[in-house]
């Protein structure tokens, strides 16, 4: 019978439903894009270990074949863009293929992903194309791609061979799981989880209440007629699962439409192909369970506080005062359980989610359950004032119930998001890498993964005529070690060498007199403990193995004798890039080329003030020698599990906030639908509008001011105790600041959106009834 009456109840009725539907479809909608993760998690890992050359992971050459093609990677940056690629020359006339590709570019020739394609037709790829002269002979298709806003390219070459930085390779498919996450995150991806979902489950909670004045109306007519009381709760339950029914409808259908427009968005640099974006099987069923269950459990508890007598229901008398020790309770407890799980650091072996999960849930849910009561002891204190302010005042005091119900969603958002910031903010540093490169003086590195003068002078000269770059110099550098073990145990002492000329080994270190031919042993300012290794490898008159204990083509040590008479010199204390400690050589006393597993690096300084200088720097580079790194100098460098992790919580705390803006703008309206009478009730004695519409501001900012207290009470607690939990201190008190005022003015905003349909309520038209 509930389930007619939702299927029959006019157009009064259908409009209920709707709203009912639209709110729970867009929760279901969310709870689905969740339940996909784990899905487009996968299939990116998949993608990306089926396109790695196995070369490139264990960095030794495969043996010649006709399979065989010798590969370089060649990604690159672009205006803060990373643009991934590849060179590669196949051996024969079968040579293996990265997916996507169905058949090896040859010398000029290139395939790219639509997104980069898209971009270099387009006047903001044209320094872009400048450095990918290839010509474009074919897209690579969805399995090459980890995403379709991914920019990547495969180019074909005719000269890249093992001794210029090539490798060879006789397939693909090194895929691998990457390093373990660091357990830290692994807390911090629980707590977001919760905090995501949670105001997701609060707002379908909500959604269920809608319509409740103009059903309580109908079940008092069917007491009327014989009905009992248990009757009518499983009838208002048989609506609400009417209700669910359409929400989950609804909600299937805005996934399945959003599932087919994943491609063509993307929200932090992340996107999705439509074929990853599937639910776990188990979680899609959770979800298409738990709906119906939550309308019935939420129906069944709303009516408790009912009485549904044949004349009227009760409700609209003075509702009890709501106890407040039950509420207070489930703080502490979440709180306990939260610090009962002991703390969480870089060494520990296991963590177990569920303790975090369901000490999160219990703060979380004891906001929403002490909102109630915080309003309406408050306002229960509340008299005077304008009529604006008496009309919104009393509505409050009379039923605060519905206007409480439209905020707790985004409070629960807010003590969430405060929290994360918290955690964010105390383990930033932890994942954040000095690098040592002073941007001050060099702003730019170049590296090329072989060592060859003839690339030295063509970097320093080209370098050196690109618009914006103030000065360049070029080094050789390596790794050399001992003939000799340490004694007591089969360790060889290992030093840098780094080969230039003169006027390159000023800027490193404090030479005096210097000429080619030259050899110097460059220490550390003061007896640092480095340096005894240093003199243990660079020992003057003696040999050091420049194979770095085997050559590049495994044929053994290679011995190179340093000079007796070469001088001690200390390092600048700051040098343009990097700390080149070791031996020091000019190319007259060392031939650079003969020098096994040795690169070729260029230090560049830009001027910052010419446009688009670090792009002119890289397409230079491009054209001496494509697989060659181009990579900014940064003194701090973040780690990138961290910074992925932030992006992928940027982007669902921000479809978060979009559901949570969508769900109360549906609340609002239904709220004001539900008053349409007593709106014009108001108009017909002579209110006017303008106070009717500042009475919902009022009542709005009452909730909000109110909630916005609770959220912050309660995302800096839950946030102090998740960093003790992993052993860090409080490092931003403020930051809450800017969550809660997104969230205040959120609200605010959707408020100042539903004063349209307010104007449309307050008509003649709405005294009239059935």
């Amino acid at each position: 019978m509930g389930i007619r009456f939702g299927t029959s109840g006019g157009r009064e009725g259908w409009t209920r439903n709707s709203l009912t539907a639209v709110g729970v479809g867009l929760g279901v909608t969310l709870l689905l894009i969740a339940a996909s993760v784990p899905q487009m998690t996968v299939g990116r890992d998949v993608r990306s270990a089926a396109r790695t050359a196995t070369a490139l992971v264990s960095g030794e050459s495969a043996a010649r074949s006709d399979r065989t093609v010798v590969v370089a990677d060649a990604a690159t940056d672009y205006r803060g863009e990373t643009v991934g690629g590849q060179i590669m020359r196949p051996d024969g006339a079968h040579p293996v293929l990265p997916p996507g590709l169905d058949r090896a570019p040859g010398p000029g020739e290139m395939y790219v992903s639509p997104a980069l394609a898209d971009l270099l037709a387009s006047p903001e790829g044209r320094l872009l194309k400048e450095r990918l002269p290839h010509r474009t002979v074919g897209l690579i298709t969805e399995a090459g791609l980890l995403d379709p806003g991914e920019l990547r390219y495969y180019a074909g070459s005719s000269t890249l061979t093992t001794e210029t930085g090539g490798l060879r390779t006789d397939g693909y498919g090194a895929g691998h799981g990457g390093r373990p996450m660091s357990p830290v995150l692994v807390v911090v991806i629980v707590l977001a989880c919760v905090v995501l979902l949670v105001p997701v489950a609060v707002f379908i909670a909500t959604a269920f209440r809608f319509g409740g004045e103009l059903r309580d109306r109908r079940l008092a007519a069917l007491r009327l007629v014989g009905a009992d009381a248990r009757t009518t709760r499983w009838i208002a339950a048989g609506e609400a699962l009417f209700g669910s029914a359409l929400g989950l409808a609804a909600g299937i259908g805005i996934f399945a439409l959003a599932r087919r427009l994943a491609g063509s968005v993307r929200v932090w640099d992340l996107s999705a192909f439509p074929s990853d974006v599937v639910p776990v099987p188990l979680l899609a069923a959770l979800i298409l369970l738990a709906v119906p269950v939550v309308a019935v459990a939420v129906t069944l508890f709303a009516m408790r506080a009912l009485m549904v007598e044949p004349l009227g229901v009760v409700r609209r008398s003075a509702p009890w005062r709501r106890r407040l020790w039950w509420r207070l309770l489930m703080l502490p407890v979440g709180i306990g359980v939260l610090m009962a799980t002991g703390t969480v650091g870089e060494t520990t072996e296991v963590v177990e989610p569920w303790p975090i999960a369901a000490g999160t849930l219990l703060v979380l849910f004891s906001l929403t359950a002490l909102l109630p009561w915080l309003v309406e002891t408050a306002v229960r204190r509340l008299h005077g004032g304008p009529v604006a302010w008496q009309l919104a005042v009393r509505r409050l005091q009379l039923s605060s119930g519905p206007a409480v119900r439209a905020v707790s969603g985004i409070t629960v958002a807010v003590a969430g998001a405060i929290a994360l910031q918290m955690v964010f903010a105390g383990v930033h540093d932890d994942f954040n890498r000095v690098t040592g490169l002073h941007a001050s003086r060099a702003q730019m590195r170049v590296t090329a993964e072989f060592p060859s003068v003839e690339l030295a002078d063509g970097m320093t000269h080209a370098l050196r005529g690109t618009p914006g770059v103030r000065s360049v110099f070029v080094v050789v550098e390596a790794y050399v070690t001992s003939p000799e073990p340490v004694a007591d145990d089969d360790i060889r002492p290992t030093t840098g060498l780094t080969v230039a000329d003169c006027a390159t080994l000023r800027e490193l270190a404090e030479i005096g007199s210097c000429a080619d031919g030259d050899t110097f042993v460059a220490h550390h300012a003061g007896n640092q403990p480095p340096n005894s290794w240093i003199d243990r490898t660079a020992r003057k008159g003696k040999p050091v193995d420049l194979a770095g204990g085997s050559s590049r083509d495994g044929s053994g040590p290679l011995p190179w004798t340093l000079p007796e008479g070469s001088p001690t010199v200390m390092l600048r204390s700051d040098p343009m890039v990097g700390d080149y400690f070791g031996i020091l050589a000019t190319p007259g006393a060392l031939d650079a080329a003969t020098i096994p597993r040795a690169w070729t690096t260029a230090s560049v300084r830009i001027d910052e003030s010419v446009r688009d200088v670090r792009e002119s720097v890289r397409n230079t580079v491009a054209r001496l020698d494509p697989a060659a790194r181009v990579a900014t100098s940064q003194r701090i460098e973040r780690d990138r599990q961290y910074e992925s992790l932030r992006s992928g919580l940027l982007a669902a705390a921000t479809a978060t906030m979009g559901l949570i803006a969508a769900s109360m703008a549906v609340a609002l309206i239904e709220q004001l639908r539900e008053r349409r009478r007593l709106l014009s009730v108001l108009v017909a004695f002579g209110t006017p509008r303008s106070t009717l519409a500042w009475s919902i501001l009022w009542q709005t900012a009452v909730t909000v001011v109110l909630g916005t207290a609770v959220a912050i009470a309660g995302g800096v607690g839950l946030g102090a105790a998740m960093l003790r939990m992993i052993g860090k201190q409080v490092t931003h008190w403020g930051a809450f600041v800017p969550v809660a005022a997104m969230g205040a003015g959120l609200i605010l905003v959707v408020t100042l959106l539903s004063l349209p349909a307010l104007w449309r309520l307050m008509r003649p038209e709405g005294l009239r009834t059935e």
